[in-house]
C-alpha cells in the first residue's frame, strides 16, 4: 500500500491503552442495589426464579445493606414483603408506619445514617390482595386519583420513615406532583423522588413477582406503557420534569435502550435504567448452563446500559459489581 489509512486499532493495541480511551465508565457509585424484606419469615428466602437473591429479614437486611454501602454502592431501594394476611384493596399494609417496609426503613437509616442513599419503592402492588398498583374501582380498573391519594400517604410515611429517596412506580398520572405537594406540606422538602418515567408492561417482571409474593389478577396494560410506543415516553418525561421529578428512570432497560438515549439526551435532571428480574435471570441461568461467561456478561450488560445514557443503575449485581471494581 503506497498511502496511509486510518488505523483504529491503535487504540485497541494494549489494555493500558483500551482503558485511557475508554468512553464510558462504571463505577460502585452509578450502582444502586434493589432488596427485598418480607414479614413473617426467620431466615432469608432465597428466590427460586432469582438465584442468589432472597428476600430478606429485618436482620439479615441490616447486614447485606451495610455490606454494600461498605463496598461503595450509590444507594439501596428496598421492597417490602408483607405477610399476605395483612394485604387487602387499599394496600394498608404500605402506609402502617409499622409495616415491614416502613419499619426496615428505619433500620438501615438508623444504621446508615447519610453514608449511602436509602430509596423506597413508594407503589402498592405488594400490599394490595389484587396485587395492583393503585386501588380499584367497582369495573376492577385502577382509579388514577383515588391512587394518588394512597400515593401520597404512602410517600410522607416512608420519608418519615427515612427514605432519602421515594421511587413512585405505578404509573399513575400526576403521580409525581401530589407526591411532591404531600411531601412538601408534611415538612419534607429534601427528599427527592425517583420517577418511573416510561416503566413499560414488559414480559421480564415474572421473578420479581415471585421476589414480593405477588397476588396479581389480570395484567397492568392500562397504567404501564406499551412496548411498542417511544414518543409516549418523552411526553411521560415533560410531565415528571414539569411536576418536579428529582430523578427519571426507564424500566426495563435491556429492550428499552433507545428509550433510555432519548430520554437521557432530553432530561435535564440525573437519568436512571433498572436492570430487572427477567434481565438477571435470563444471565444467570445461560451462564448456569455454561453457555456464556457470566462475569463478562454482567459487565457487558451494565456498560451498555451506562453508554446508552443511564447514570444510575438499578440492578441485583450492585453489591458484588461494586465489590469486583475495587
Amino acid at each position: 500500500m503506497t498511502k496511509p489509512f486510518d488505523r483504529p486499532r491503535r487504540l485497541r493495541s494494549t489494555p493500558a491503552m483500551r482503558r485511557l480511551v475508554a468512553e464510558t465508565s462504571l463505577e460502585p457509585r452509578h450502582l444502586v442495589l434493589p432488596m427485598f424484606v418480607a414479614d413473617g419469615i426467620d431466615e432469608p428466602k432465597p428466590i427460586s426464579s432469582m438465584p442468589g437473591v432472597v428476600q430478606h429479614t429485618r436482620e439479615s437486611l441490616r447486614r447485606a445493606a451495610g455490606e454494600a454501602a461498605a463496598a461503595g454502592v450509590g444507594g439501596v431501594m428496598l421492597f417490602g414483603v408483607p405477610a399476605a394476611a395483612d394485604k387487602d384493596a387499599v394496600g394498608t399494609a404500605g402506609t402502617d408506619p409499622d409495616g415491614i417496609l416502613n419499619a426496615a426503613l428505619r433500620d438501615l437509616r438508623t444504621d446508615l445514617g447519610d453514608s449511602t442513599v436509602i430509596m423506597a419503592d413508594t407503589c402498592l402492588d405488594e400490599f394490595t390482595d389484587h396485587g395492583h398498583c393503585g386501588v380499584l374501582r367497582d369495573d376492577g380498573v385502577v382509579d388514577n386519583d383515588a391512587t394518588l391519594e394512597r400515593y401520597a400517604e404512602m410517600a410522607v410515611v416512608q420519608a418519615r420513615s427515612g427514605a432519602h429517596v421515594v421511587g413512585p412506580s405505578g404509573m399513575m398520572d400526576a403521580q409525581v406532583g401530589v407526591i411532591r405537594a404531600a411531601l412538601d406540606g408534611a415538612g419534607f422538602s429534601e427528599t427527592a423522588i425517583l420517577a418511573y418515567t416510561a416503566k413499560y408492561s414488559s414480559a421480564f417482571y415474572g421473578p420479581f413477582r415471585e421476589a414480593v409474593g405477588s397476588s396479581l389478577q389480570g395484567d397492568r396494560k392500562t397504567y404501564q406503557q406499551d412496548p411498542a410506543n417511544l414518543r409516549e415516553s418523552m411526553r411521560e418525561l415533560a410531565l415528571d420534569l414539569a411536576e418536579g421529578a428529582d430523578m427519571v428512570m426507564v424500566k426495563p432497560a435491556m429492550s428499552y435502550l433507545d428509550v433510555l438515549r432519548r430520554v437521557a439526551d432530553e432530561a435535564d435532571v440525573p437519568v436512571a435504567a433498572y436492570q430487572i428480574s427477567g434481565e438477571y435471570a435470563m444471565i444467570t441461568a445461560a451462564a448456569e448452563r455454561g453457555w456464556i461467561d457470566r462475569d463478562k456478561a454482567i459487565l457487558e450488560s451494565l456498560l451498555g446500559i451506562r453508554r446508552a445514557g443511564a447514570d444510575i443503575v438499578l440492578t441485583y449485581w450492585a453489591h458484588e459489581v461494586a465489590t469486583a471494581l475495587h
